[in-house]
Formats: structure tokens, C-alpha cells, sequence
């Protein structure tokens, strides 16, 4: 007779650790904040774990992002808005300045206006554009995947994302660094 937690052990082993990277890049998508992505792919991997033995193998990437959208909706809802947060904050820390010694002759040319201009763009776009945007741009993900994470069809992916980008573009143009309205 087998060892029913052996077994659980392996299927988690199989199904689940090699997602994490996957999980941890669309947590951070969903929460901005590192702390709260690592706090949801934590809960994400508990629920899968007690899970498993239900999971019938096929899938697993989908599986986990249905488990982890469900696990965010939920804290969400639990949560009051943290009025205090700056998104921003984080975005200039990450951002290369062209002033700095690594800076590539592109940093120098566009600069932080380049960059001004797609963020204020980006902010600019409804919560849920802007996370389309960031799940398939930023983390890599594909348009089934985005569909299943976000619960919509893909048709409704494809839709946001190319009212998300001409908005960008537009943008762009009007800041004149971009193909203008006759150019197109």
C-alpha cells in the first residue's frame, strides 16, 4: 500500500514547484508590492498543496493561476483600499536614469521623458487594461493564460490590450514620439 502523503509530496513536486517563478511574476502583477506577492503565492501554494490529490494532472499552470486569482479576490475583499501607498515609488527605484554612468545612448536620446510619457499613459488606462497590459508585456504571459488568470474570454484580452495600446501609442504621438495621426 502506498503513502498517501508520499504521494501528495510528489504531485506537488510535479505540478506545482515549477511554476512558482510564473506564480511569484503574476503575484507581483496582481499586488504591486513585493511583500503582498510573496504573502499570495505563499496562500496560492498552501491551497494547492491541500488540493493536489484533486487535481488531475492536466494543466497545472492554469490550475494554479485559477487558485491564485480566487486567493486575491478574496484577500482583496477582505482588504480596506491602503490609502498610503505609492506606486510610483517603486517605479523610480527601478528605473535607470540617464544621468547615470551605465546609461545607454538610448537612456540618453529618450530619457525620462520617453518614460514620463508611458507611465503617465499606463496609470492613465483603467485597472483593468492596465493589468492586461502588465500581464502580458511585463510577466510574459500568454493570452489563454491572462484569460484564465483574469476570468474573461481571450477575445476580451486581445480587446484590452489593443484599446490599452493605442491609448499608449496616442500618447506617444501627441508628446511627438510616435508616428502622428497622418503617419499612420
Amino acid at each position: 500500500m502506498t503513502d498517501p502523503d508520499a504521494h501528495r509530496q510528489q504531485a506537488f513536486a510535479d505540478h506545482v514547484l515549477p511554476e512558482i517563478e510564473v506564480l511569484l511574476r503574476v503575484a507581483f502583477s496582481l499586488t504591486s508590492q513585493p511583500a503582498d506577492a510573496e504573502d499570495l503565492v505563499q496562500e496560492t501554494l498552501l491551497r494547492a498543496y491541500r488540493a493536489v490529490d484533486r487535481f488531475d494532472g492536466q494543466h497545472p499552470r492554469a490550475w494554479l493561476l485559477t487558485i491564485m486569482r480566487r486567493t486575491a479576490f478574496n484577500r482583496h475583499r477582505r482588504r480596506r483600499p491602503r490609502l498610503l501607498d505609492d506606486p510610483d515609488t517603486d517605479l523610480e527605484r527601478l528605473t535607470p536614469h540617464p544621468d547615470s554612468p551605465s546609461a545607454t545612448p538610448e537612456d540618453l536620446v529618450v530619457g525620462r521623458t520617453f518614460e514620463e510619457v508611458v507611465d503617465t499613459a499606463f496609470w492613465a488606462l483603467s485597472l483593468r487594461d492596465r493589468q492586461v497590459v502588465r500581464l502580458v508585456h511585463i510577466d510574459g504571459l500568454s493570452y489563454a493564460e491572462t484569460a484564465e488568470l483574469l476570468g474573461v474570454p481571450a477575445g476580451t484580452v486581445m480587446s484590452r490590450l489593443h484599446r490599452a495600446r493605442k491609448r499608449i501609442r496616442d500618447e506617444l504621438s501627441a508628446a511627438g514620439m510616435g508616428p502622428q495621426r497622418g503617419d499612420r
